[in-house]
């Protein structure tokens, strides 16, 4: 099911299959929204950064300029990282220990072998884990690492304008 966000970010209407069965846990593990622009895909990283069931590893895929960077600003927010959010890819990677809970955001996009973007990954997540700071991933092809914790979102330009956000939970079923 495709749930659409509203322009405005103070109250998402996120639907999904859970509201036609009456579950509190979807019946996939995928779910999508059409993004309407990128204060939408702001507004989605602020009520994932806000869900209960918040992602401690996120792994972000699309082409450029499909909203990563985006999606990361709305996680720190939700956060309450009051620093701007641009992404690192010069610096590969940025942290934000200010962050409740503290954020890691990583950008592989430089990186082309996989064999660097997973020891690259690993050292930032240890360094993620021991500050108990959520790890998110832009580019997160470039791994070669099996990660079946993880939270995976593709990012996708629309032909009919705006962009197609799909989360996927590796693990087990992501609850409404």
């Amino acid at each position: 099911m495709v749930c659409v966000l509203p322009n405005k970010d103070v109250e998402l209407n996120i639907c999904g299959d859970a509201e036609a069965s009456g579950s509190l846990i979807k019946q996939s593990t995928d779910r999508s929204w059409i993004l309407k622009d990128l204060e939408a895909t702001r507004a989605l990283g602020r009520y994932l950064g806000q869900h209960p069931d918040r992602p401690s590893l996120l792994l972000l895929e699309g082409t450029l300029g499909a909203g990563k960077t985006s999606l990361v600003q709305g996680l720190a927010a939700a956060a309450g990282i009051e620093e701007p959010i641009t992404s690192p890819t010069f610096a590969l990677s940025q942290h934000y220990p200010q962050g409740k809970p503290p954020l890691v955001h990583l950008d592989l996009y430089r990186l082309e072998l996989a064999a660097a973007a997973d020891e690259l990954f690993l050292q930032e997540e240890e360094e993620a884990l021991g500050m108990g700071a959520i790890l998110v991933v832009e580019w997160a092809e470039r791994l070669s690492l099996r990660l079946p914790e993880a939270w995976r979102m593709q990012l996708s330009h629309r032909t009919e304008g705006g962009r197609l956000a799909t989360l996927r939970r590796n693990d087990h079923p992501i609850a409404d």
